[in-house]
């Protein structure tokens, strides 16, 4: 069981977290920084402002990002209206891939790209993609990350005619996986037979380490074609409703922009700003109701920023040292 849900890696990072916050941590004491720490872990916020080794390290890091990106930009899809559903802004895989770095900083442009080649299907990195498209594309992606480029080792050798007895099975190491060319063999009439793919596939599925999607809607997706391309299975991957379900960290995407809890944080926000509108001078009463809502969540993670903190203090008086001594 500790295996299976990680606890060793969540163990050794409270330890790691509460060494290099020991001086703030022992104003309260440890019993309430682990108390703390493992809340963060169930509600899926530990995983904010961390570097991307912790983000990917366990398939609950991988979900809680995926689901704190959704609630964050979420609105980025919407058309103004409270509950609509019709797409508004299209960014570019560099936009996407700057939102990402506000939750996690060193997030690799790689892995935005290739999440943006599943809904583009090329290399044109400065098209536009729709907040949908790209999320549901990026969550499989991110999260099977490791499984896809397997899948692409197999691909490639079955396309060239070969029949891989073993399953390639990715190390820990992404070095060490073969790179994957961008696809451009979404031509329905090449490809490789359906069939014989999912053999392999199956095969990976059962041998993997790795999280995997679950064989029988892998099944059910490739017995509906003779053959398939590569970019023609990472596109219904990121289509398939089922998957999505089945990996839980995502809503469906008729419901992608309904968030009930935050909706109704936001409302008790817009409630706080009017109040003091209202209760404000006359003069600045105007200026305050037209104030732009921020509406991306205020999630605690209470670690991390901390170190953060303290050192961007101490840049900030070595700052003032400089211009003291300039000045003199």
């Amino acid at each position: 069981f500790a295996a299976q849900r990680h606890v060793l890696t969540y163990m050794e990072d409270a330890v790691s977290q509460l060494l290099e916050n020991r001086e703030d941590i022992s104003q309260y004491g440890i019993a309430r920084f682990f108390t703390e720490y493992f809340n963060s872990v169930r509600q899926g916020t530990h995983i904010l402002f961390r570097e991307f080794s912790f983000v990917q390290a366990t398939p609950h890091n991988r979900a809680s990002f995926l689901r704190t990106f959704w609630r964050c930009f979420r609105t980025v899809g919407k058309n103004g209206g409270k509950y609509s559903s019709i797409c508004c802004y299209l960014l570019t895989a560099q936009e996407y891939h700057c939102l990402l770095q506000l939750l996690c900083p060193d997030f690799p442009m790689e892995l935005t790209q290739k999440a943006a080649r599943i809904v583009l299907m090329d290399d044109a990195m400065d098209c536009l993609m729709s907040f949908s498209d790209f999320l549901f594309a990026f969550q499989i992606q991110f999260y099977y990350s490791e499984f896809l480029e397997s899948v692409a080792a197999i691909y490639q050798d079955l396309l060239a005619g070969k029949s891989p007895n073993t399953v390639i099975v990715p190390t820990s190491s992404s070095g060490q996986h073969r790179q994957r060319q961008p696809p451009n063999d979404c031509n329905p009439l090449e490809g490789v037979e359906a069939s014989l793919f999912y053999q392999c596939l199956e095969s990976l599925c059962d041998r993997s380490k790795y999280s995997c999607p679950p064989s029988a809607l892998v099944k059910e997706m490739l017995s509906s074609a003779q053959r398939m391309t590569l970019c023609g299975f990472l596109v219904a991957l990121a289509k398939d409703q089922g998957i999505n379900r089945a990996l839980g960290a995502l809503p469906d995407k008729g419901d992608l922009f309904l968030d009930p809890a935050m909706d109704q944080e936001l409302e008790k926000l817009v409630a706080q700003v009017s109040g003091l509108s209202v209760s404000g001078p006359a003069s600045s009463s105007a200026d305050t109701a037209n104030m732009p809502i921020r509406n991306s969540p205020r999630i605690n993670s209470p670690w991390k920023p901390l170190h953060h903190r303290r050192k961007m203090d101490a840049e900030s008086e070595g700052s003032n040292e400089e211009t003291d001594s300039s000045e003199n």
